[in-house]
């Protein structure tokens, strides 16, 4: 979508606050992948950011989460997660998190992660993203439970990955959740392939409609895969709020080290972000 006829939209009037959503909607039919599935339609705009206002990001959204977390933020990550403009900043109506391979606070490469303040369940959530390219990069539009924290720990709180990729593998996204009992590589998961495309020439539109009783996933408006509480082996832990997190990792357990032949600096371009009820 161009950006001149993009939603007008004042993202601090929409901000939303922590709350669970019921909300209404009606169901049809589609196939995809030989599958019947269900498709709610979700239409009232609750939450929109287009990053329309350059430098920082908009601090009634978002917060910045900060250094190398524990374990490499559970996955062996090499990076170290900083608020510099120089790893995350928003010109032209484009938010850019940047991969940088520099020496910082121990860490020898640097990016960013950002964390939503507000919390939702069920509803649509997608974002218009360019990815970078390279072995050992990793980009990722994902959901994480409000509640996870000391009290409630990962993956009990569950985690909702709307788009995960493979820097070395830039025909290939995917969607996957983890709870107790399918987590991590045993994550519950499908890919989607672009034919003829890759997924770092140009913008495409990654989303999930989430209702209580299944997760449709979407690339461009193609829905790939349906879960369902039937798909999982153990408790189904989607049914509470939700925030969104947008970061660039490089390294870890998913996706390995860069090599000789990554460069840098990886670029991660979010057009927009949109959540609806």
């Amino acid at each position: 979508m161009n950006k001149t006829t993009k939603y007008k939209i004042k993202a601090k009037a929409l901000f939303f606050k922590s709350f669970l959503l019921v909300s209404s909607f009606f169901i049809i039919t589609s196939c995809a992948n030989d599958d019947t599935q269900t498709v709610a339609e979700f239409t009232q705009l609750v939450m929109a950011d287009e990053f329309d206002t350059d430098g920082m990001i908009n601090s009634d959204i978002w917060d910045y989460e900060i250094g190398t977390g524990e374990n490499g933020w559970g996955n062996n990550e090499l990076q170290y997660y900083t608020n510099r403009t120089e790893n995350i900043t928003a010109q032209n109506g484009i938010l850019i998190i940047t991969a940088k391979k520099e020496s910082f606070e121990g860490a020898s490469y640097t990016s960013a992660r950002i964390v939503t303040k507000g919390a939702q369940a069920y509803g649509r959530y997608e974002a218009r993203i360019r990815l970078p390219y390279g072995q050992g990069i990793w980009p990722a539009f994902w959901l994480l439970g409000a509640d996870c924290g000391p009290a409630v720990v990962w993956p009990q709180c569950g985690e909702i990955d709307i788009m995960e990729y493979r820097g070395q593998e830039p025909t290939t996204i995917h969607g996957s959740v983890h709870g107790n009992g399918f987590s991590g590589g045993d994550a519950i998961t499908k890919s989607y392939s672009l034919i003829n495309d890759r997924f770092d020439t140009g913008f495409h539109v990654f989303g999930i409609e989430w209702a209580p009783e299944y997760i449709n996933y979407y690339v461009d408006d193609v829905l790939y895969n349906q879960i369902t509480p039937a798909d999982v082996p153990g408790e189904w832990v989607f049914n509470h709020p939700f925030k969104i997190i947008l970061n660039l990792a490089v390294g870890g357990s998913f996706v390995g080290s860069p090599n000789s032949e990554t460069v840098f600096p990886q670029t991660m371009l979010i057009d927009y972000v949109r959540v609806y009820k």
